[in-house]
């Protein structure tokens, strides 16, 4: 008996993770929609100024990439009870994360030493959209990146396997909706200026 309503409790939650997850991902996405379009509506303005993105914004860029790839690796060798390339790809997925937290805020140091700030006095409308935009996106990444230490603890504590990875795939999705999301805002300031 005991038996059967696990496996009922864990047939529900299967159904209702992803939608849940879904559901998320498509308000945070009306919510940068939304910055967005404040940010197309602003440069119309007299004191909009334009400038270059940092080049730390770019290597932060490949290095989300990189660490979509190595979650879908890791993802990969967990379906096939590989656990040491899991490990691997996953650990790889973490500080490939921590590198792109490190370069968007060098990216934010390299906007300050050229005079645009977020707040005050010398702050432009664009930098305060750039800043305000990506700092939101930085507390998205930052529950990535504590979504992944969830999944890596599971891991390392052998609760997934080839026949029961959701965690694992449920951290995955959000991890790479974060990435397309930082994708979409680097192109997004570097192409409207």
């Amino acid at each position: 008996m005991r038996e059967s309503l696990e496996k009922e409790y864990k047939q529900a939650k299967r159904k209702s993770a992803k939608p849940m997850l879904w559901v998320s991902m498509i308000s945070m996405t009306m919510m940068f929609a939304g910055l967005t379009s404040a940010y197309v509506v602003s440069r119309k303005r007299h004191d909009w100024v334009s400038f270059d993105l940092p080049d730390a914004f770019f290597t932060s860029t490949i290095l989300i990439v990189l660490s979509s790839i190595a979650f879908i690796l890791a993802k990969f060798f967990i379906k096939r009870d590989n656990r040491q390339l899991t490990s691997i790809f996953l650990l790889a997925t973490l500080a490939l994360g921590v590198g792109f937290i490190y370069y968007q805020f060098e990216g934010f140091s390299e906007l300050y030493n050229e005079g645009l700030v977020f707040a005050g006095k010398d702050s432009t409308v664009k930098s305060s959209f750039i800043y305000g935009i990506t700092l939101a996106h930085l507390a998205h990444i930052a529950a990535g990146v504590i979504v992944l230490l969830v999944v890596l603890f599971r891991h390392f504590a052998a609760k997934y396997s080839s026949k029961d990875y959701l965690g694992l795939e449920l951290g995955a999705i959000f991890w790479h909706f974060v990435d397309i999301l930082w994708i979409y805002l680097f192109l997004f300031f570097y192409f409207i200026r």
